[in-house]
């Protein structure tokens, strides 16, 4: 069982910076591959990043390459979201994922199907 608290969010300007946490339960944290989804208001839950176990290969939607990054820390049991130059439509509730699945496995296009999700955090960009 793996229990996921995301933390960080917030209202930020547009072209700021923000970094989400998730802090991860469990001793087979450094199993997993971890993401971060998000929902905006009225649209469908998305993928936005993702890392696989080692730390050793990321994913990034096209909108947030070259602006995100997602890194780990497992002797921490903690996933990062840095977000710099963010944007007013990257406004929506984000949530972290685990599962034992790497990234390029299907379960991890779209909505997402993953084993682990934590309750999400709201980050607002302003304009």
């Amino acid at each position: 069982q793996v229990q996921l608290v995301e933390s960080g969010g917030g209202l930020v300007q547009a072209g700021g910076s923000l970094r989400l946490s998730c802090a991860a339960s469990g001793r087979t944290f450094s199993r997993y591959s971890m993401g971060w989804f998000r929902q905006a208001p009225g649209k469908e839950r998305e993928f936005v990043a993702a890392i696989i176990w080692s730390g050793g290969t990321t994913y990034y939607v096209d909108s947030v390459k070259g602006r995100f990054t997602i890194s780990r820390d497992n002797a921490k049991n903690t996933v990062y979201l840095q977000m710099n130059r963010p944007k007013p439509e990257d406004t929506a509730v984000y949530y972290c994922a685990a599962d034992l699945r790497i990234p390029s496995h299907p379960a991890w296009v779209g909505s997402g199907d993953m084993d682990y999700w934590g309750k999400g955090t709201l980050v607002t960009i302003s304009s």
